[in-house]
């Protein structure tokens, strides 16, 4: 369960981080590949790591919209 934080611009930051340590696994596994190849399609990855790391679907659900709303950013 995450902890609350109470104080003002903490907690909106604090709300953005995924709650599990598999699921903040994958995403820094996903960066990691992006990092390596920028070119390379997000979904693919995305597919490879829910398995990978055994996403819930509620966890899985949260990356895929995390690298979609990534993709659609200037």
């Amino acid at each position: 369960m995450k902890a609350k934080v109470t104080r003002g611009g903490n907690q909106a930051m604090h709300d953005l981080l995924p709650d599990g340590d598999d699921l903040r696994r994958a995403v820094k596994w996903i960066s990691g590949n992006l990092q390596e190849d920028p070119d390379q399609p997000v979904q693919p990855l995305v597919q490879e790591a829910i398995f990978k790391f055994d996403l819930s679907p509620l966890d899985a659900d949260f990356l895929i919209g995390f690298f979609s709303r990534r993709k659609e950013e200037p």
